[in-house]
């Protein structure tokens, strides 16, 4: 096997706008460059769509929809499955892809094409699963039929913190029900989405059935689509800023929608936890994907108990990572996706020291080229820190105590937002109580990472709605019929 460069990754990705099957410009010839935020510098070129763009893709996506909601379960299934396969084959020249255009070192890139590629292989097995039911009706006279049919054309809006998984988990339910789709990568990330509807062309995917369209223009292009009465669904992963204004948007046409917006996850700690697997739990919640995860625990809520011992055992694992471009052998942390990004973090961090809290480790913007912000642990963090309210994006955790299972419960809830919490404890019948308490769409229970292409990923509140992966996700995408035969 040739060795993967960043040359030869570059070159792999393409840099045009794919619609109806076809490798085109934007219609203005407009580009705009993708950056490496380790360096600033940038990487290529791709073409920057505008409105004309956006419409010509509805129009391959809208005509092409007939076709491939008729085409076999079984012929939608291989075509997934040769794109696992793919994907699989080509893991290193994917994660040389995303490293360059997002920051999160190789071996993080490798694990998000393993994770990514499997929405493809779970959702090919379910393509050949779709079933409606039968029943007699309770009077007798009529038999009761159901039938699940797809929902029309997509529109999916992913964004640059996980390239690939992303996009493979909102196209692998699309391309199993019978959808076709128009996806909007974000802008800092283009790169690994266009080189994914590269593998797809190949798999064997038709014309119209995914296009993709790259802009720094997203209003522009977005809301036309939004708004156009031949599209039936959205969905959309980013802010929850973003999300409220898309779901305006898309009651016009009272489009099916699917939110996974911003998230504040607890990390709760009880007195009973199993504290080196805690911290080491703690460790993959933070620091997975630099802390750029909506999924990122956000808030360490610690039983006083054992504060002390979990921040200093925390701060020696956060202390000891290295810092780096994410190609280079060894780093452990990348830098994060902008200079803007890391601004936010930097300002959350000063706020919360302003007002009292501790630092053990990091919490100094490092001087040098790219956006580096080092792993930060932050103790006595007082309760009107901004960074227990909102999302941090980044590797900072914060450390605040409690003393009673109900003051655990009530600190973990007191968010807008609902999307992960986890808890670490060794009690059966506590871990029961705090699952069915906590007001969240997933609770991981001794475990850092819940994210899994077979289990429903999704929130409550201002995390959204509907649900990616496992066994709801394909329902997403599809529509219920009922049909009432009189005998």
């Amino acid at each position: 096997m040739a060795t993967v460069t960043q040359k030869s990754a570059l070159e792999y990705a393409p840099s045009q706008l794919f619609i109806g099957g076809r490798w085109r410009d934007a219609a203005d010839s407009a580009t705009f460059a993708v950056a490496d935020p380790a360096t600033g510098k940038t990487l290529v070129e791709v073409a920057d769509a505008g409105a004309a763009d956006g419409a010509a893709a509805l129009d391959a996506a809208a005509q092409a929809q007939a076709g491939w909601a008729a085409t076999d379960p079984r012929e939608r299934s291989e075509i997934l499955r040769s794109a696992f396969e793919l994907l699989t084959e080509r893991a290193e020249t994917f994660a040389m892809l995303m490293t360059l255009e997002m920051g999160k070192n190789l071996d993080g890139s490798r694990g998000e094409v393993t994770y990514g590629s499997e929405f493809f292989r779970w959702f090919a097995e379910e393509a050949v699963r779709i079933h409606g039911r039968y029943a007699v009706a309770p009077s007798g006279g009529t038999r009761l039929m159901t039938m699940k049919q797809p929902v029309g054309p997509v529109f999916a809006i992913t964004p640059w913190n996980f390239p690939l998984a992303m996009g493979t988990r909102k196209i692998g339910p699309a391309i199993a029900a019978g959808c076709t789709t128009v996806i909007k990568p974000a802008h800092e990330t283009p790169l690994t989405m266009l080189a994914l509807a590269k593998v797809l062309e190949e798999a064997g995917l038709p014309a119209g059935v995914l296009n993709v369209v790259t802009t720094t223009s997203s209003g522009e292009v977005s809301e036309p689509i939004i708004r156009d009465p031949r599209l039936r669904k959205l969905t959309f992963t980013g802010s929850t800023a973003v999300g409220k204004k898309l779901v305006e948007q898309s009651s016009e046409q009272l489009l099916r929608t699917s939110m996974e917006l911003g998230g504040n996850a607890p990390f709760v700690v009880f007195e009973d936890a199993d504290l080196e697997r805690a911290v080491e739990g703690a460790m993959l919640a933070k620091m997975r994907n630099i802390g750029e995860a909506c999924t990122a625990a956000n808030r360490f809520i610690v039983h006083e108990s054992i504060a002390e011992d979990f921040a200093t055992a925390l701060a020696d694992r956060m202390g000891a990572l290295t810092m780096g471009k994410g190609t280079t052998k060894g780093v452990d942390v990348g830098p994060l996706i902008t200079e803007k990004a890391r601004a936010g973090v930097a300002e959350l961090v000063d706020d919360a020291v302003e007002q009292g809290a501790r630092t053990l480790t990091g919490g100094e913007v490092p001087s040098g080229k790219g956006w580096f912000y080092p792993p930060t642990v932050l103790t006595d963090v007082p309760a009107g820190a901004r960074m227990l309210t909102e999302e941090i994006f980044g590797p900072v955790a914060p450390i605040t105590t409690f003393t009673t299972e109900e003051e655990a419960i009530r600190l973990a809830n007191s968010t807008e937002y609902g999307l992960v919490a986890y808890v670490y404890t060794e009690h059966t019948a506590r871990t029961i109580r705090i699952a069915e308490a906590l007001e969240f769409g997933m609770v991981g229970v001794n475990q850092g990472v819940v994210s899994n292409p077979s289990a429903p990923f999704g929130g409550v509140k201002h995390s959204g709605f509907g649900r990616e992966g496992g066994f709801e996700g394909i329902d997403e995408y599809l529509e219920t019929k009922y049909v009432g035969l009189a005998l």
